[in-house]
């Protein structure tokens, strides 16, 4: 495994206006540039901050230094100026291992509860954010953790995105959150080849579920997976006839048999606030 390379450098700024597919939010939030979970389908890979760094991505991490204090003086600027709205993260995996040693992102939440936004999303694929429930309770019902569990199969998570969590953590978590009355989703995103069970252990554990693919989910039909050559990933690992726009749509039918419609939510309009 290639060893990590973590810098550390002051942002010229933390909240980021969002636009497009985030919509429904004010601004992001990113507390590292990069990600190790190096997931074989992110869309990050295809962007300038990936592209123009030596270094695949994964193999790097850069850590944004003296964050608390600036997100607290950007936070009170735009509370003045509008509703603030934050997705965390966009870009990044907020809990990624380097969040154990780091605390980024506790230090965020901790000025993130002393002034709380309209709305905090959460969204990451780490137990790491377990850690975190102190302050994750105190935002009460102006927060949502998003946790990624795109299937049911160990052995396609180790295919497609081998540096991730496994799958048993995620569960766990999910179930602890829920247990601290924390609001939580799963988000299905993209859907990855899964055992028949999936939709069913969905309903047993599921709130509020969103499911996306790479044809809805990159914001380019496709486009952009195929670039990152997930085609070719998916046949060489013998999932090729999962590769396909249909596969949502069957999914969606097996999961509303085990989810109420209402607790089902499609691409974007799950991720909104």
């Amino acid at each position: 495994m290639t060893k990590l390379n973590v810098t550390h450098k002051k942002p010229s700024r933390l909240l980021t206006p969002a636009s497009g597919f985030l919509k429904g939010y004010s601004h992001s939030l990113n507390p590292y540039i990069g990600c190790s979970f190096a997931c074989s389908y992110c869309y990050v890979r295809q962007m300038p901050v990936n592209l123009f760094r030596e270094g695949e991505w994964g193999t790097w991490v850069e850590v944004k230094e003296e964050s608390a204090e600036m997100l607290r003086k950007e936070l009170t600027r735009e509370k003045k100026k509008q509703n603030v709205r934050i997705f965390m993260s966009s870009s990044t995996d907020p809990y990624q291992p380097a969040e154990a040693r780091e605390r980024i992102t506790r230090m965020l939440l901790r000025v993130l509860t002393e002034d709380p936004p309209d709305f905090l999303l959460i969204q990451t694929r780490s137990p790491l954010v377990l850690r975190d429930i102190d302050l994750i309770k105190k935002l009460e019902n102006r927060v949502r953790v998003s946790v990624s569990m795109e299937t049911d199969e160990e052995s396609v998570r180790k295919a497609i995105t081998p540096q991730a969590p496994p799958i048993s953590g995620r569960l766990k978590a999910i179930q602890i959150l829920q247990q601290h009355n924390i609001p939580v989703q799963i988000a299905v995103s993209p859907l990855l080849p899964h055992s028949p069970r999936f939709p069913a252990l969905l309903g047993e554990i599921g709130e509020r579920v969103v499911v996306d693919d790479y044809f809805l989910g990159d914001g380019s039909g496709g486009r952009r997976t195929k670039k990152l050559k997930i085609p070719e990933l998916y046949h060489k690992h013998g999932y090729g006839e999962w590769y396909s726009p249909e596969c949502l749509s069957h999914f969606l039918k097996q999961l509303e048999k085990q989810v109420k419609k209402s607790r089902i939510f499609i691409s974007q309009e799950g991720f909104l606030p």
